[in-house]
């Protein structure tokens, strides 16, 4: 908005406004009586209500003050006050819930508004309203109606009614019980439509519309048509998981809450981030994907948690940036919805909508059986060495690799939950790549991508081949971030855009070492041994079955080691070690290189100088000079000042 310009004067008035009204009603609750200030205030008792244009018309009758003990049937009606016609808006009609025969304060600055050719006045501005019980009956009597719904009646008034246009059809007049939706809670299931009052109302294609007509306090009696563009979790944040009480996240495994999530798109091209219900397990995400992406659902019983932009949401608007412009034409808000005047040429969306299911009234309901809508964008797959050459930066991108090895950023100040990790993969467009392109690359996964507990078990069991679906490119950095999803499993509609999906050859070959080496990298490392730390090796026995480090003594025979997890005697222990040498590297030959041992890994290459070590009878001029490798490291830190490159050798998966 223009700094003080009519629209933020406007936007600031509002503000002030919703802030007066929110206050004055927070008072009324808190002090739990009328307010004693009675001048001004208008008395009224409701005849008769419906609905027209979102405004609810009340036809009332003016009361005269009356005593505040007398119920609101024994109010006293003047027969010679006139008939008022009393408007709500929306959220005015929300808070008071009314009902014929409800007796109602307006309090000022209420207004009269008298109309040419029209008997009735008009009463505005009653934001400032409070529906009064005025005895014991009265409160069971609200009670009672508390729990059964009333049906308000709708007047439809068209367009052309509006403007008075001629051969008007006579459909538009009409209202019939059709026009009667319920007013209150309702909870619904997934199961017949037929079952469900929401159903029977009429199904809008445009979110806006319905964000503009309906307000942020929720649609009750309509739906909106969207198509499911993509399906993830995100992380529930501390606010949310109170703001939002009827449904309560899950807590993965990782110690952190996570909620279903769609993100969705009508048929003008605006996309809105819809946040669900928890899942019971964070496998069910995959099921998702599979069954909800590319269809066709109607949202009903929804409510604005958030109207974000691109400046506060970067992440969402990277996701949404992908997806456009749309593959198919589009409708235009405000031009004709005929074929000939859809299109693709849209500047993309600068608001996003964040919508939530009110409390205990979900209602979403997806057509499975139906075909993929036009309109769904699948996720392009890309080599990774086609993503490497790619510019540009926050660009969402999706592929298959290879995991190799993976690394939990050690910042000890961090809770381990909240700890990035670091995949290290590879596909066979690195592995057959020329010089110039690495053949290994890193994926960061931040702590706010949430992982199932599949993905976690497939990545520490082994090498598995994993679908990486809407990751962050940018900066010469994959990232794993919100709205990134890990599968295991090939969606079953994904464009390969030129990626190459062979197998990767039977060997896995790493860079090696050399002056372009960075550090949290991985690398193969040939040289000459030139040095031992001995202050700094040191040797544990382990379990031969499970690997257990920690064993203990039997208590039967003092001379035998015994395992707590197997609960058996350890009669071959592994013997594990970690010992740190220094190499020549004839690729950095100016750099101290600095490499650490552990466990068993390096007993194949090192076994004399093992060997010696722990019976402590080698002399140093037997292990000098031997050669290396390849050996498999990970680059801890490569400095210049001292010269050095720190590693430590890892098994890849």
């Amino acid at each position: 908005l223009c700094r003080g310009g009519l629209a933020e004067r406007l936007c600031r008035l509002q503000n002030r406004e919703r802030s007066a009204i929110s206050f004055w009603r927070h008072q009324c609750i808190s002090d739990d009586k009328i307010p004693s200030d009675k001048s001004g205030v208008l008395v009224v008792k409701i005849l008769e209500i419906f609905e027209e244009c979102t405004i609810q018309v009340a036809i009332c009758q003016q009361l005269e003050q009356s005593p505040a003990m007398l119920s609101s049937e024994d109010a006293v009606i003047n027969a010679e006050e006139p008939i008022l016609k009393v408007l709500f808006t929306r959220e005015t009609a929300a808070h008071l819930k009314s009902r014929p025969q409800d007796v109602i304060h307006i309090y000022p600055p209420w207004q009269k508004l008298l109309l040419q050719n029209a008997d009735v006045p008009v009463i505005m501005n009653t934001y400032f309203s409070q529906k009064v019980l005025l005895s014991e009956h009265s409160e069971a009597r609200e009670k009672t109606y508390g729990l059964t719904k009333m049906l308000i009646r709708k007047n439809v008034i068209s367009l052309a009614q509006t403007f008075r246009l001629d051969n008007l059809d006579e459909e538009l007049h009409q209202e019939s019980s059709d026009n009667q939706v319920a007013c209150g809670p309702q909870i619904h299931n997934n199961g017949d439509s037929k079952q469900h009052p929401l159903a029977l109302s009429a199904v809008n294609d445009s979110l806006l519309e319905m964000v503009e007509s309906q307000g942020a306090v929720g649609w009750r009696e309509v739906q909106v048509r969207v198509v499911i563009q993509r399906v993830y979790c995100l992380p529930a944040r501390e606010g949310y998981r109170s703001h939002v009480q009827g449904n309560k996240p899950l807590r993965s495994d990782g110690g952190m809450f996570c909620r279903l999530c769609l993100l969705v798109q009508d048929a003008y091209g605006m996309f809105s981030e819809v946040q669900l219900q928890s899942l019971s397990s964070t496998d069910d995400i995959e099921q998702y994907c599979r069954r909800w992406e590319g269809k066709s659902c109607c949202l009903a019983g929804m409510k604005i948690l958030q109207r974000t932009t691109r400046g506060r949401a970067l992440g969402l608007f990277s996701l949404i940036d992908s997806l456009w412009p749309p593959v198919v034409p589009v409708k235009v808000h405000g031009q004709s919805q005929e074929p000939e005047m859809m299109t693709t040429d849209l500047p993309p969306p600068s608001f996003c909508y964040v919508l939530t299911a009110q409390s205990g009234e979900i209602h979403v309901e997806v057509d499975e059986e139906e075909q993929i809508s036009n309109l769904y964008q699948p996720p392009a797959v890309h080599g990774l060495k086609e993503i490497l050459r790619i510019g540009g930066c926050n660009k969402r991108r999706s592929f298959w690799a290879q995991v190799l090895y993976q690394r939990l950023q050690t910042k000890h100040n961090i809770p381990i939950a909240q700890r990035e990790i670091l995949l290290f993969v590879t596909d066979s467009t690195l592995q057959n790549a020329v010089h110039g392109i690495p053949k290994v690359v890193a994926v960061s996964v931040t702590a706010s991508c949430v992982l199932s507990m599949e993905i976690r078990e497939a990545l520490s069991a082994g090498s598995r081949l994993v679908f990486f679906k809407d990751a962050l490119w940018g900066n010469g950095r994959i990232i794993c971030v919100e709205r990134t999803v890990l599968l295991l499993q090939k969606p079953l509609l994904c464009s390969a855009a030129g990626a190459d999906l062979s197998e990767l050859p039977g060997s896995v070959r790493l860079d090696e070492l050399d002056s372009a080496t960075q550090a949290n990298s991985v690398c193969a490392l040939r040289g000459t041994v030139v040095g031992v730390n001995e202050s700094t090796a040191f040797s544990w026995p382990t379990c031969n079955r499970c690997g257990n480090g920690k064993l203990e003594l039997c208590p039967q025979d003092r001379e035998l080691l015994y395992c707590n997890q197997c609960s058996e005697v350890v009669t071959t222990p592994v013997l594990k070690m970690q010992l740190e040498v220094f190499l020549h590297c004839p690729s950095r030959s100016q750099s101290t290189i600095k490499v650490k041992v552990w466990h068993e890994i390096g007993v194949a290459l090192f076994a004399l100088l093992t060997m010696l070590l722990f019976l402590q009878t080698y002399e140093m001029q037997s292990v000098l000079g031997k050669e290396v490798g390849l050996l498999n490291c990970y680059v801890h830190s490569v400095t210049s000042h001292p010269n050095c490159v720190a590693l430590e050798e890892i098994v890849l998966l």
